[in-house]
């Protein structure tokens, strides 16, 4: 076992399922912990709850907003500056598939519809950025919280500017999130970092579920531990390109698994963002 305490950095760290996360790994103690989000009241609020509640030290705190990929390049340069290592990236941040982040057609700062922006190209990138810390800092892992509501990318529209549907969008950027993962885990060796995703739960009582929903059904305790899981448990070493739903292993769509349309996923990706 390694001496050094655990850092991991959590995206969307303010409210629901990541705030959760981050308030049980510090009552597990170990672990340094990372807080992104886009608010700075929130975030203060936050680390100070976690300081006060846990007797750690206050974890650090980064605001950026992921619908703008410049301030995730910044994310990631200031998390680089900021630690000398990283055991863990949890994406977690994301927007739901209708309100508050409404059910019409929108664009990131940068052009790109929405919800593939923030849950997905955010994320992609961020995870491009810290690669070379998380390899540094080996066995690292990447977990990245996606869902059951999946659906095929389609390629000759993935920005979805006919028919746009929410909740369609917001599926297809829960698969891209999900065929990234399997096409990561081919190409970075697992004893250097793994890269797993997952369902955490379903209709979690968060801000955003109940907001849209009016109602929940599995527990917030639910989702935290099946993340939870993936951060910390020892068998899960050495396991990466999993979907797990809940903490059962299961499958997602299939052309996640397709290599034709993984590789033609991050091409585009690496495009998108600017890092061909």
């Amino acid at each position: 076992m390694t001496q050094h305490p655990r850092t991991v950095l959590i995206t969307g760290a303010t409210d629901g399922l990541g705030r959760a996360l981050a308030r049980r790994l510090a009552a597990d103690g170990g672990t340094s912990l990372l807080l992104h989000g886009r608010d700075q009241a929130k975030l203060d609020a936050t680390a100070d709850g976690i300081r006060d509640a846990h007797n750690v030290p206050r974890p650090l705190t980064f605001r950026a907003d992921l619908a703008e990929l410049a301030q995730v390049r910044d994310l990631a340069a200031e998390v680089r500056d900021a630690t000398e290592r990283l055991d863990v990236l949890v994406n977690n941040a994301g927007i739901g598939g209708g309100e508050p982040d409404g059910r019409d057609r929108r664009v990131s700062k940068d052009g790109y519809e929405l919800r593939f922006a923030v849950n997905y190209l955010a994320g992609f990138l961020l995870t491009q950025e810290l690669l070379p810390l998380l390899r540094a800092s080996a066995p690292a892992r990447v977990v990245n919280v996606a869902s059951l509501g999946q659906q095929d990318i389609e390629f000759d529209d993935v920005m979805l500017e006919r028919n746009y549907d929410g909740m369609r969008a917001y599926c297809q950027s829960k698969l891209a999130q999900i065929s990234s993962t399997v096409e990561l885990a081919e190409r970075i060796p697992a004893a250097e970092v793994t890269f797993n995703s997952l369902h955490p739960a379903t209709y979690m009582p968060t801000k955003m579920v109940l907001q849209e929903i009016g109602h929940s059904i599995d527990s917030l305790e639910t989702g935290v531990e099946a993340t939870r899981r993936l951060v910390v448990d020892q068998k899960l070493a050495g396991v990466s390109g999993r979907f797990f739903d809940r903490q059962r292993e299961a499958r997602a769509l299939k052309q996640a698994y397709d290599p034709a349309a993984r590789a033609e996923l991050y091409g585009l990706s690496l495009k998108l963002v600017g890092l061909q």
